[in-house]
C-alpha cells in the first residue's frame, strides 16, 4: 500500500502524519487500523519501532467524536512518562481532527475534559473513585505496553477500571513480549479478538545483523558509525532512514561533520542516503566495499531483509525501547542478532565471567519489560556506564555471597559434608587487586561458580582464597599463567610453614614442597577470625 490515502483516512490525518515523517502505511499499521475503525477487540504483539501508536491511534481518531466534555478514548500506560510522551504523540495527530488530548498528573489544562486521555491505570483509577473524572461515556481503552504494565504493578490495576466501564467498550492491547499474564488478561476481557502481526514459524537463518543500542538524536550514532566504517575498510556507507525528509536531515548533519552525503551510485561521495532499498539497489549492485546503516529501526521484515540481505557488516541504530521490538522482528526475518560496540568502549580487560552472566541472561531471561525502566538513564547516562553499573552491582553480590558461604565445611550435592582448603596467588595488594578481581577470575577461567569460593584475604603480595576442595586442582590449573591486574599469577595450594601449626585443624592442601616462587609469605597461615571482608578496609 502506498499511503494512508488508500487507507481511507482522512486527508486532514494524513496531512498531520506527513508532517512527522509518516508517510507509507507499515504492514502493521495497514492491518491494524481497519480493525481499530471497526470497533473490533486487538491484540497487537509489537512494540515502540514497528509503528504501534499510529497503528491503533490512527483508527481511533477517525472513529470517536469530537463532542462532549468527557474522555471517550482512554490510554493506559505503565509510567506517567509514558502517559505524557503518548499524549504529546497524540496530540500532534490530533490537531488534525479537532479532538482534545491531555494526560493526568502533567501540566494538562483540564484533563478530565479531554476526548482522549493518557493515564496510568492507578492515576486514573484514583481520579475515578474521587469524582474527578467521569468514564461513564468511554468507548474505547487502550491498554498500552501491557508487559511493562505487568511488571510494574499496573496491569492488575486496569482489571479494576474496567468494572467502571461498559462491557461494550472497544480494548486494544499492545504487548512485547506477549507473557503468560498479558495472554491471561486478554482471554479473560478480550474474547474474539485479533492478534497482529500473527505468529510467523521461524524461516531459515539468513545470517547476522548487528544493532548499537543509542539515545536520542539517532544521527549522533550514525555520525560516529559512518567515521568507523570509512575508517575501516569501507568505501562507502549507504545510509537507510524512514523517509525523504529524514535522509535530507540526515545528510546535512554528516555533511556539517565534512562527510558528504548524496545518492546512491555516486562513486564521487563517500556516504550515501536511500530510503527505499529496492530503487537503492541498481545503483550499488556492481560497487565493491558498501557498508549498510539504518538509522531508523526497520518497522517489519521485508524492510530489514531488503537494506541487510546484501552487505555484510550493517549496523542497525536502535533505541532502548526498540529492542524488544529490533530482536523480535530479527526473529521473524531469520537473522541472529549481535551488538555493535564503538571501539572506545571496548573493554580489553572485560572479565569472562561477567560476559559469560549477561550473555546467559539475555538470550534465556526476559529482559524486554525492564527496559522501559532503565530508559531515563540511557538518556542521562551513556548505555555503558549503566551496564557498567549494573554489573558492578552484580559482582557486589557475588563477593558478598562468597564472603557470607561458610568457611569449615558445606553440603555436598551428594549430601556429604563439603571441605575447604586455601590456596595461594602471587598477586596481592600492591597490585591493585580487589576481591571481586580474584572472584572474577576463578568464576570465569575456571568455571566455577561463586558458591564454590569462600573467605578472600587480599595481602601485600599475595592472596589466599578459601575454596572447595573439589574445585581447587581446577582452579589452580586453570589460573596458571593466567594474568590479572597486568600481572602473570601462579596458584598453588597454601602450605603453612613448617614451623606453624596448620590452620583451622588440617584443613590446609597437601604438605607438598615448598611454597610457590612469586614472593614472601609474610605471617605464615591466618585463622579465620583475623580477616577482614572483601571490599572492607584495608589495615
Amino acid at each position: 500500500m502506498e499511503s494512508f490515502e488508500d487507507l481511507g483516512l482522512n486527508p486532514e490525518l494524513v496531512e498531520a502524519l506527513s508532517a512527522e515523517g509518516i508517510e507509507e502505511p507499515t504492514p502493521l499499521q495497514e492491518a491494524s487500523i481497519p480493525v481499530v475503525r471497526r470497533g473490533n477487540p486487538l491484540i497487537l504483539a509489537a512494540g515502540p519501532g514497528a509503528g504501534v501508536m499510529v497503528a491503533w491511534a490512527a483508527g481511533l481518531l477517525e472513529k470517536i467524536s469530537t463532542e462532549g466534555d468527557a474522555p471517550i478514548a482512554l490510554v493506559l500506560t505503565p509510567t506517567a512518562a509514558r502517559a505524557e510522551h503518548l499524549a504529546v504523540a497524540l496530540g500532534r495527530m490530533a490537531m488534525s481532527t479537532g479532538h482534545a488530548v491531555a494526560a493526568l498528573g502533567g501540566h494538562w489544562a483540564l484533563p478530565e475534559r479531554a476526548q482522549i486521555l493518557c493515564a496510568t491505570p492507578r492515576d486514573l483509577l484514583t481520579a475515578a473513585k474521587a469524582n474527578s473524572v467521569s468514564l461513564e461515556a468511554v468507548e474505547a481503552c487502550i491498554v498500552d505496553d501491557a508487559a511493562q504494565s505487568e511488571v510494574t504493578g499496573e496491569l492488575a490495576i486496569v482489571e479494576s477500571i474496567l468494572e467502571y466501564l461498559s462491557r461494550d467498550v472497544q480494548k486494544v492491547l499492545t504487548a512485547l513480549p506477549v507473557t503468560a499474564a498479558v495472554t491471561a488478561f486478554a482471554d479473560k476481557h478480550m474474547k474474539r479478538s485479533m492478534t497482529l502481526p500473527a505468529e510467523v514459524t521461524e524461516g531459515p537463518k539468513r545470517g547476522e545483523v548487528h544493532f548499537r543500542v543509542t539515545a536520542e538524536p539517532r544521527e549522533d550514532a550514525v555520525l560516529s558509525l559512518v567515521s568507523e566504517m570509512l575508517a575501516d575498510d569501507a568505501r562507502h556507507v549507504l545510509v537507510y532512514c524512514r523517509s525523504e525528509d529524514r535522509a535530507a536531515d540526515v545528510g546535512d548533519f554528516l555533511t556539517l561533520h565534512g562527510f558528504m552525503a548524496g545518492a546512491p551510485g555516486d562513486t564521487d561521495l563517500p556516504v550515501w542516503l536511500g530510503v527505499d532499498a529496492l530503487e537503492a539497489r541498481p545503483a550499488i549492485e556492481d560497487v565493491e566495499g558498501v557498508r549498510v546503516v539504518s538509522c531508523d529501526t526497520p518497522t517489519d521484515p521485508d524492510t530489514l531483509d531488503r537494506r541487510h540481505a546484501r552487505h555484510e557488516g550493517g549496523v542497525v541504530v536502535v533505541l532502548v525501547r526498540e529492542i524488544a521490538h529490533f530482536r523480535d522482528l530479527a526473529r521473524r526475518t531469520g537473522y541472529t542478532v549481535a551488538p555493535s560496540v564503538a571501539p572506545d568502549q571496548r573493554s580489553a580487560d572485560a572479565a569472562r565471567a561477567i560476559r559469560a552472566t549477561i550473555r546467559e541472561a539475555i538470550e534465556k531471561e526476559d529482559t524486554a519489560p525492564y527496559l522501559l525502566a532503565l530508559e531515563e538513564l540511557f538518556v542521562e547516562f551513556d548505555p555503558t556506564e549503566v551496564a557498567a553499573a549494573a554489573v558492578a552491582l552484580l559482582r557486589k553480590r557475588q563477593v558478598a555471597a562468597a564472603v557470607a558461604a561458610p568457611t569449615e565445611v558445606g553440603a555436598r550435592s551428594d549430601g556429604a559434608m563439603q571441605a575447604w582448603v586455601k590456596l595461594f596467588f602471587t598477586v596481592g595488594e600492591r597490585d591493585g587487586l580487589s576481591p571481586a578481581d580474584l572472584l572474577g577470575a576463578m568464576t570465569g577461567e575456571a568455571g566455577v561458580t561463586g558458591s564454590s569460593v569462600g573467605r578472600i584475604e587480599i595481602r601485600e603480595s599475595h592472596s589466599v582464597v578459601e575454596v572447595h576442595d573439589e574445585v581447587a586442582r581446577k582452579i589452580i590449573q586453570a589460573l596458571n599463567g593466567t594474568t590479572i591486574r597486568g600481572r602473570a599469577v601462579r596458584a598453588d595450594f597454601d602450605r603453612p610453614k613448617r614451623t606453624g601449626a596448620r590452620d583451622g585443624g588440617g584443613r590446609g592442601g597437601p604438605p607438598r614442597g615448598g611454597p610457590p616462587r612469586g614472593g614472601p609469605r609474610s605471617g605464615g597461615p591466618r585463622s579465620g577470625g583475623g580477616s577482614r571482608p572483601p571490599g572492607g578496609p584495608r589495615s
